[in-house]
């Protein structure tokens, strides 16, 4: 994949993305399955991202999402950004700084703070972010992608 050289400044964002009680219990569950390692479905649970009680009991108004939907949310910004190098030889650091709950509606974003050239390429920094519709930052982090020469 060629692409463009970015720019100093020049801004990424993803299409809006509805947080469902469906996607929210994938993970759970996923994770659980991953835990059991059996090669069967497992179900997880009670916990604050699939019981709404439990949530509750914990402080929470309701059930919140894990903070890796919305990094994988960000990594697949970067992905359909700068192609399917930057899972592989990129990096991304980020921080739950908001809960997110059922129905928000998230928009992931990036913007490039620096371009460095290097042997194998353009090293490119990110800053990057999910954040609501009004523009509360739930996951924050940096990010960098090699884009190699050619």
């Amino acid at each position: 994949m060629t692409m463009q050289l970015p720019i100093e400044g020049q801004d990424f964002a993803s299409r809006p993305r509805a947080m469902t009680r469906e996607r929210m219990r994938w993970y759970v569950d996923a994770q659980a399955t991953a835990v059991a390692n059996d090669g069967k479905p497992r179900f997880g649970g009670p916990t604050i991202h699939d019981d709404d009680d439990y949530a509750r009991a914990q402080g929470l108004p309701g059930i919140i999402a894990d903070g890796m939907v919305s990094t994988n949310w960000m990594l697949a910004l970067l992905v359909d950004t700068f192609g399917p190098a930057a899972a592989t030889v990129g990096r991304l650091r980020t921080k739950y700084v908001h809960p997110v709950y059922e129905d928000d509606v998230l928009i992931s974003r990036a913007k490039v703070m620096a371009v460095t050239p290097d042997e194998a390429g353009h090293r490119i920094a990110l800053d990057i972010r999910c954040e609501t519709l009004d523009g509360t930052p739930v996951t924050v982090g940096e990010a960098e992608v090699l884009l190699p020469h050619g």
